[in-house]
């Protein structure tokens, strides 16, 4: 019997309906989870992906690009192929791929997680036989807690900040977390700035309905006791310098290891991920009431025995071969071997 889904060269790809899932090459038909650039790349000849997610997606790739828009749980079908995206809870239009063959159901879930925010559909449990899941963070280390403290934490800093005459420069990626940090803190406390990396991702969350507040440009004044939103890589460059004074810190799930390796350049780190942690990725997986798991990125191998010691068929799947230009010890998604401990520069957004 055809198998509903295999590992390629190219990618996750279903051959009774002839399509890949985030693929890594150019292929004629792309069914995209989501936008960050380590799940979409340039060149397939189409594009289907989550209707929330369109104008992302369409913004991060070339003018050309044949994006086609699907709304959460309707279907469409490729050659007896049922097809229909579910959210996934990571980012503003980010899906987990349902697709349906002869009776076999099989979900890719994308990048994931299970405690909903303001800025993107909630995670949706799905049934399957099979399912294959990021374990970016599969360790019982990585244990969220709950988001609302996170941004009280945030807010204490920020104000503490203001009360030492600093501006508080927090280091965000610039798709997803950048707004849901917006959506999150107070902005009654002062000022906010976004790096210009941010600020058109802003605008689609707005244009989308997503509530954020008043954001600055880092030409307009009063700079001091502000908040100032930049990608990671902007930490060392002279667009810095307009915010002097300032305190640096840095949101990420990798913040949960409190080593200088982890934040080598910050003062400060805040757990804060828009990944599934531990808890998270275990009770998404036993909820699909799937018996064959397929784990990609991140600490897979881990995840991959717990669950076989539990009675499921898992099984890591390894991905870091996909793109030979990544950093040495990384996938494209910044996630690392099993034996490493992630740095501060990742290649994705975690």
């Amino acid at each position: 019997m055809q198998p509903i889904l295999q590992r390629t060269d190219k990618g996750f790809y279903c051959p009774p309906g002839d399509f890949y899932i985030d693929p890594y090459k150019p292929v004629d038909r792309a069914i995209i989870t989501h936008a960050h650039a380590d799940h979409a790349r340039s060149g397939h000849r189409h594009y289907l992906t989550a209707a929330d997610g369109f104008a992302l997606l369409k913004h991060r790739m070339l003018a050309s690009a044949q994006i086609t828009p699907l709304p959460y749980a309707q279907s469409t079908n490729y050659h007896g192929v049922r097809i229909s995206l579910h959210p996934a809870g990571h980012v503003l239009g980010s899906a987990q791929v349902r697709i349906e063959h002869k009776g076999q159901i099989a979900v890719i879930t994308g990048d994931y997680k299970v405690e909903p925010d303001q800025t993107c559909a909630p995670f949706e449990p799905l049934n399957c036989h099979l399912i294959v899941s990021e374990s970016t963070f599969a360790l019982p280390i990585y244990q969220w807690q709950p988001q609302s403290i996170l941004f009280d934490q945030i807010n204490r800093w920020w104000a503490t900040n203001q009360d030492q005459g600093l501006a508080s420069v927090l280091m965000a990626y610039s798709l997803g977390k950048a707004q849901r940090l917006l959506a999150g803190i107070d902005p009654t406390i002062g000022p906010i700035y976004c790096h210009s990396a941010i600020e058109p991702i802003n605008q689609i969350y707005r244009d989308s309905g997503i509530d954020l507040p008043q954001t600055l440009r880092a030409t307009d004044p009063q700079r001091a006791r502000s908040l100032v939103l930049a990608p990671p890589s902007a930490l060392a460059s002279p667009w810095m310098s307009r915010f002097r004074p300032f305190s640096t810190a840095f949101a990420s799930g990798w913040m949960a290891v409190r080593s200088k390796r982890n934040r080598p350049s910050v003062d400060t780190g805040f757990v804060l991920s828009d990944h599934a942690d531990w808890n998270g990725l275990i009770s998404s997986i036993k909820a699909s009431g799937a018996q064959e798991v397929w784990l990609t990125h991140g600490y897979s191998t881990a995840l991959a025995r717990y669950l076989r010691e539990i009675g499921l068929d898992a099984k890591s799947v390894d991905t870091r071969f996909r793109d030979e230009s990544s950093s040495a010890g990384h996938d494209p998604a910044g996630n690392p071997p099993d034996s490493i401990i992630p740095e501060l520069k990742p290649a994705g957004e975690q």
